[in-house]
């Protein structure tokens, strides 16, 4: 998920307590929570580079493994250079901070797992990708229900207040000007009025401490349960997609996913895959029927030495290690062969939408390009 969903994950497990456990316990939480991002580096590899390594050796098994030690050492070097120049501070203890770290750590590739865009919980050992298929990649939900408690507890000094302020204004915009249904702004709107009259009423963390600390708590636990719910409902959704297929004479599905859309818990985007092709659609759980299939399935069209070919240049190999319905459209002309390789989760999306190979008509690639 995004940067501000992991930092207010480790700053709300802080604000409900564990900030207490030792010194540099809120570091460890936040930086914890944000460490498996170190692979966003990838980025300046070149075209497609970052599609093919994120979310893998920073983000599996071997990672939730080392990177608590990582993080606990450099708060242990902090503690040693910085911190030692105040005599009067209580030391940082190791085993609790490596404790909180490996916490922190774990829920980033957890709350990732959540959506569709997908995670190798195994990597380096297997590179297989795990989808949740459950939450968005941005959540206003989450941001509202952590967000809010972390704004009553850290907005005591005008500074603060100013930068929350600019926050909460920014992450509004995004909620206004996105297409979701006319509800979820109302239920935004709601949410952030109440939390600024609890400030105005003066609850923050220096006047109510501990309220603050069982709001944090709450807050989390909503959160998990709100995830959890999300999880559990694919489960019948996509068996009932299947049903649905089924009864059009379509038997071969071999994987269905019911991608989550943007602010609406109710509604997804539908990708059922069979040996030739994808059939798209929307699910909606308030609606009847719940899922409403688009008229046209998606060919492949990923046989043939021009798909081939096409695949094995390096553009193409990294989206297609990330890709997971992949499809291809292939147009001839006079000098060769444009293919194009998309992916029917972001039909539409112009980063992850696809990769453009251009081949010859010798099938050797000419020109690489997104």
């Amino acid at each position: 998920m995004d940067p501000i969903a992991h930092t207010f994950t480790g700053a709300a497990l802080a604000a409900a307590g564990l900030r207490r456990t030792t010194p540099l316990a809120s570091a460890a939480l936040v930086i914890g929570a944000n460490a498996p991002d170190i692979d966003v580096v990838t980025m300046f590899a070149g075209d497609y580079a970052s599609l093919a390594f994120r979310r893998g050796w920073t983000h599996g098994l071997l990672a939730v493994a080392v990177l608590p030690l990582v993080v606990t050492g450099l708060l242990l070097l902090w503690e040693r250079i910085v911190r030692r120049r105040r005599p009067e501070a209580a030391p940082a203890r190791a085993g609790p901070l490596l404790g909180l770290a490996a916490l922190a750590v774990l829920t980033h590739p957890t709350l990732d797992w959540l959506n569709n865009y997908g995670l190798r919980w195994l990597m380096p050992f297997d590179g297989r990708w795990f989808y949740g298929d459950a939450l968005f990649i941005i959540d206003p939900w989450v941001w509202l229900a952590l967000g809010g408690v972390l704004f009553l507890a850290h907005s005591r000094r005008p500074a603060a207040l100013g930068a929350w302020a600019v926050l909460w204004a920014l992450a509004s915009v995004l909620v206004f000007t996105a297409e979701i249904p006319l509800a979820s702004p109302i239920v935004w709107t709601a949410g952030l009025t109440a939390f600024v009259a609890a400030r105005a009423a003066g609850i923050a963390g220096d006047t109510h401490p501990r309220r603050i600390e069982r709001g944090a708590r709450a807050a989390l636990a909503l959160v998990a349960a709100y995830m959890a719910v999300q999880v559990a409902a694919n489960v019948p959704a996509r068996a009932e997609v299947r049903a649905a297929l089924a009864a059009r004479g379509i038997d071969a599905v071999e994987s269905v996913m019911i991608g989550p859309n943007p602010a609406d818990p109710f509604a997804g985007s539908v990708v059922a895959e069979t040996p030739d092709a994808y059939y798209t659609g929307r699910w909606h759980w308030l609606e009847s029927p719940r899922f409403r299939p688009d008229a046209q399935p998606i060919p492949k069209n990923r046989r043939g030495p021009v798909a081939e070919a096409a695949a094995a240049a390096l553009p193409a190999r990294r989206y297609l290690t990330w890709s997971r319905f992949p499809f291809f459209e292939i147009e001839a002309d006079d000098s060769g062969y444009t293919v194009t390789i998309s992916d029917a989760r972001y039909r539409g999306i112009a980063r992850l939408g696809g990769v453009v190979v251009r081949l010859d008509r010798d099938l050797r690639p000419v020109e690489e390009h997104r």
